[in-house]
Formats: C-alpha cells, sequence, structure tokens
C-alpha cells in the first residue's frame, strides 16, 4: 500500500507488508506453512475463484429452492423446522449488525492505522509491553481473522513477539464492540460482560508472558514475502471488507445453524444431563467454541441461546471461542508455522478454560 513516504525495497530484500495490503505468495502460492505450491495447483485454484462467487453460489441455492418447492413447503409446518428457524433468525438478527460493525472497524485499523506506530507505542521492557500490547486490544479492536496477519507484522517491524501475541488473543476478545454485543446478548446478566473482559485479559497477559518464559524464537518461521504491487487505501479497505464479511459470515451462518440444530435435534434430557455435570458442560462448550470458530462479534448471541448450561461453562465457551477455533489455528500455521500453532494453540486452550472457570466462580 502506498502511503506516499514508501521507497522500493532494495533487490534482493523482500519487502515488508503494509497494514491494508492482503497477505503476499509467490506465483505458484503457498501452503499452510509457507511453502510454494505447484503452480498448476494454484492456477486451477485461481480458475475456480475467478467463476465461482457469491452471486453463483445465490443462484445455485435459488434454483434449488425453486426446484424443490413443493417438498420444502410441507416441511416448514413441521413445528420442529419452525422452531429451528426461529432460532436460527433470531441469532442471525441479532448478530450481524455487530459483525458488519466490527468488519468495519477492523479493515479501518488495519489499513489506516501504520503498524510503526506499536513499536514507538509499546514500552521497550518486554514484560512491560505485554500488558500494554493486550489493554491496545480496547481501543484498537480487530477480529480473529485480522488480528493474525496484524501480529505477524508487528514481529516484523519489531515488536517482541509476546506482545505481539497477546495482542493478537486479546483485540478480537476485550473490544468494546464484543463487550456491548455481550451486554444485549446477556441483558439480565451484565456480570458476563465484566467476567468476559477480565478473563479475556488475563488471558493475553499469561501467554504472552508465558511466551517470555518458554517460547523459543526457532518456533516461529515465517514466510517470506516478495514485492506486490502497490494497493491504494480504498481498494485494500474494501478488500478487507469483503474479505472478513464472507469468512466471519460464513461462520457465523454455521455457528447460528449448529446452535438452531442443537436446540432442535438435541433431547432436552440429554442436554440438561450435560449441563447438570459443571465439568463436563465446561469442557462441552469449550470443545463447541473450537469446532464453530465463531465470530466474536457474534458468539454471545449463540451462547445466550444455549440457555440449558450454567453461565460459567457459557463464559468459557466465549472465552476460549475468539482465541481458539479451527480457522485460528490454521491461520496461525500460515503467519508463524506449524511448529508455533500446534504448541500455542492447546496452551491457549487450556490457560483460557482455567481462567475461566476462575473468574466465573468469582464474578458470577
Amino acid at each position: 500500500m502506498s502511503t506516499g513516504t514508501d521507497h522500493p525495497a532494495p533487490a534482493g530484500e523482500p519487502r515488508e507488508q503494509s497494514a491494508g495490503e492482503p497477505p503476499e505468495h509467490p506465483a505458484g502460492g503457498v501452503d499452510l506453512a509457507g511453502r510454494p505450491e505447484p503452480s498448476g495447483q494454484a492456477g486451477r485454484r485461481r480458475w475456480l475463484g475467478d467463476r465461482i462467487g457469491s452471486v453463483e453460489v445465490l443462484a445455485a441455492l435459488l434454483i434449488l429452492l425453486i426446484i424443490f418447492r413443493d417438498p420444502l413447503a410441507g416441511a416448514l409446518d413441521d413445528p420442529r423446522v419452525q422452531t429451528w428457524t426461529t432460532v436460527f433468525v433470531s441469532i442471525m438478527v441479532q448478530a450481524v449488525p455487530f459483525l458488519v460493525f466490527g468488519v468495519l472497524l477492523s479493515a479501518v485499523i488495519a489499513v489506516f492505522v501504520p503498524r510503526s506506530f506499536w513499536a514507538r507505542a509499546l514500552p521497550r521492557h518486554p514484560a512491560l509491553a505485554v500488558p500494554a500490547a493486550s489493554a491496545a486490544g480496547v481501543v484498537l479492536p480487530g477480529c480473529e481473522c485480522g488480528a493474525v496477519p496484524i501480529a505477524g507484522s508487528l514481529i516484523r517491524r519489531g515488536v517482541t513477539p509476546a506482545a505481539a501475541l497477546a495482542f493478537l488473543l486479546a483485540a478480537p476478545a476485550v473490544n468494546p464492540i464484543v463487550l456491548v454485543a455481550t451486554a444485549v446478548a446477556f441483558p439480565n446478566n451484565p456480570e458476563m460482560v465484566l467476567a468476559r473482559g477480565v478473563a479475556s485479559l488475563v488471558v493475553a497477559m499469561v501467554m504472552g508472558w508465558l511466551w517470555l518464559r518458554l517460547g523459543r524464537t526457532e518456533w516461529i518461521r515465517m514466510p517470506r514475502r516478495p514485492e506486490l504491487d502497490d494497493t491504494s487505501r480504498g481498494r485494500a479497505f474494501w478488500g478487507a471488507v469483503r474479505h472478513d464479511v464472507t469468512h466471519a459470515g460464513g461462520f457465523l451462518v454455521l455457528g447460528a445453524m449448529a446452535a438452531a440444530c442443537i436446540n432442535v435435534l438435541v433431547p432436552e434430557r440429554w442436554l440438561q444431563t450435560l449441563a447438570d455435570n459443571a465439568w463436563l458442560s465446561i469442557l462441552a462448550l469449550a470443545l463447541l467454541a473450537v469446532l464453530l470458530s465463531l465470530c466474536s462479534e457474534a458468539d454471545a448471541f449463540v451462547a445466550a441461546s444455549l440457555s440449558q448450561f450454567s453461565l460459567t461453562s457459557r463464559l468459557v465457551f466465549l472465552v476460549v471461542g475468539p482465541m481458539v477455533d479451527l480457522k485460528l489455528i490454521a491461520m496461525q500455521a500460515g503467519v508463524f508455522g506449524r511448529r508455533f500453532a500446534f504448541r500455542f494453540a492447546p496452551t491457549t486452550f487450556a490457560v483460557a478454560v482455567l481462567v475461566a472457570v476462575g473468574a466465573g466462580a468469582v464474578l458470577l
């Protein structure tokens, strides 16, 4: 992205990626670990990507609805289908505005806030930089999808990895949009907002300090990035918005569908048996958060729909989700390397569960 002050990198040296630029890849593409893919495989993916988009998918769905309109009309009279539709629509209607607003704000920060700002703003001492970077997530929020590449670029700009990783965990979890969404989702339990914010902030700081103590720089293997053409800020902004809405919106739809299925298909006595066992319910919702891979701006509404479970187990769901899920593990492997991701994700999961349980015991 050209800002008017950038200069071309010397020959043979990779250019640092600007805040709004999409991930840079070699001509043939890269795998999750940064290795080049065969050019033929990348070409096939580009061919599909150029010809199959959201418009084509929507058209295909409309055609299927027309073909199967008679069976669908009969199915909609089923009370279980009506209940499923009600739960799904209610989650989507509540969550989508927060998702869109969060994506827009995240794109503004990614494109217009220079990453060099962080190197100047954070304390030089790594142990002090960790809580400062964690608290920065309150004023400079970002969604999970955007926080991973931003953290990678912070490390390239000289920010200590511990602080960058603390920001990666805190930004999607403690920002005002997420906390307001939590308050809207739990109108009768305002303590959930405080518990979520405190627990998420503590997890981010603990993981940053653990990295200072136990982390090794050789675990982080960030791929080299060749030079790309400059991208205007407007194109970078809308590219970031389009990317995050597509990915986060897709996971939101899947999460809302899963929550509706749980409410309709799983027998009430099964859920009640699971919910009555404190430790099983905590573990179940922690694993569900990893599998659903929801956006942090929307996960509170899914958690609120799981009313059979205790507030503490739902707090675990809200703390674990923005920090450890399937899409984040894949993105971390791509940005930092698989050796890092397969160590960082399980440790974060364990710390998040323990801290959330402790926060629930004290604050809920």
